[in-house]
């Protein structure tokens, strides 16, 4: 309880110094334009949070990005199992997972903004960037699962259900949990700046385009705390369901 405590008081300690070098620098420059104070964005983000274009574009956001990223979860959990139990479908797709892994964003973006409908290519672009990730870290769960469990599995004749529950599950559940936090950031990431790039009606994106095009910059300001919250209480959420769900297996 204490060291939480602690956590708590130093977070809200760092966070005072970088929000007071923010508002000495604003009261510096002196152009809002240029840097708007803490207290002007905060403003903005109050005033912005009682209007129903706030409200539809952040739950029309969220829709599409974790739909797609809930997509990519389960095709790159599925391809890992297909790729570590079928060689050749493992060399026919691992290149192409790793040509998605290392490529840039802004290029698929772009790519998929010609031949995608703008409403859900966000999703599209969650998904794309995150099945190599999930593919990759289920693969390395699988294959490094205890081999000697496994010989015990066989001569015991465990049967496949129970090594699946018992052996293979415990075994890749971290690396599974590692993918899905690690991946819910970057879908959350690249699903916002496809939606700056393709402008799709009611979105956070098309709102901070908007707001950057009319030189609006304590919007842009608010719009970006927006992401950035709503990035952290997507990871506290995902973190506290899985926080339960060891707790209920246990």
């Amino acid at each position: 309880m204490q060291n939480k405590v602690n956590k708590l008081l130093v977070g809200a300690a760092v966070a005072v110094f970088w929000i007071t070098v923010w508002a000495l620098l604003s009261g510096r420059i002196g152009e809002e334009i240029l840097l708007p104070s803490p207290a002007k964005v905060l403003e903005t983000l109050w005033t912005m949070w009682g209007t129903a274009v706030f409200w539809r574009s952040v739950a029309l956001s969220l829709l599409r990005i974790l739909g797609g990223y809930i997509a990519a979860v389960l095709v790159g959990t599925l391809l890992a199992v297909l790729t570590t139990h079928c060689r050749p479908i493992h060399v026919l797709l691992s290149p192409l997972l790793h040509i998605v892994r290392a490529a840039p964003v802004a290029s698929f973006i772009i790519l998929a903004y010609v031949w995608i409908c703008v409403q859900i290519l966000p999703a599209f672009i969650a998904f794309l960037m995150v099945v190599p990730l999930v593919w990759a870290n289920v693969c390395e769960g699988i294959e490094n699962t205890d081999k000697k469990l496994l010989e015990v599995a066989r001569v015991f004749r465990l049967g496949h259900r129970k090594t699946l529950s018992l052996i293979h599950l415990p075994s890749v559940r971290p690396y599974f949990i590692a993918a899905c936090t690690t991946g819910l950031g970057f879908a959350w990431k690249s699903g916002i700046a496809a939606e700056v790039i393709c402008n799709p009606a009611n979105s956070i994106g098309k709102q901070l385009y908007s707001a950057k095009a009319y030189l609006e910059t304590p919007e842009v300001f608010a719009w970006t705390v927006t992401v950035v919250l709503l990035s952290v209480l997507l990871e506290r959420v995902l973190l506290y369901a899985v926080k339960r769900r060891k707790a209920v297996s246990v």
